[in-house]
């Protein structure tokens, strides 16, 4: 991926962070937010996770996220144990 193309995921996950601490911030309780609460932050996550996916067809099991369809509307957080 280029160097735009990973800004701009950083940029993503970052807002989504943002949102999830302002919702967390605001009192609300909800079976969806505490998923999202689960899930590791921007900083937390390696390159590795925050550009690629699991995916079992390619080698090396992972394949460049904006080869993932609705790659912006998904969440690309989780990954299998042992990726």
């Amino acid at each position: 991926m280029s160097r735009t193309r990973k800004a701009n995921v950083r940029k993503r996950l970052r807002a989504v962070d943002a949102v999830i601490e302002a919702v967390d911030n605001s009192g609300v309780s909800c079976k969806a937010l505490d998923y999202a609460r689960s899930l590791p932050k921007e900083s937390e996550m390696t390159p590795r996770d925050k550009y690629t996916v699991f995916s079992r067809k390619h080698k090396g099991y992972r394949k460049s996220l904006h080869k993932v369809p609705k790659f912006t509307k998904v969440t690309i957080r989780r990954t299998p144990p042992g990726f």
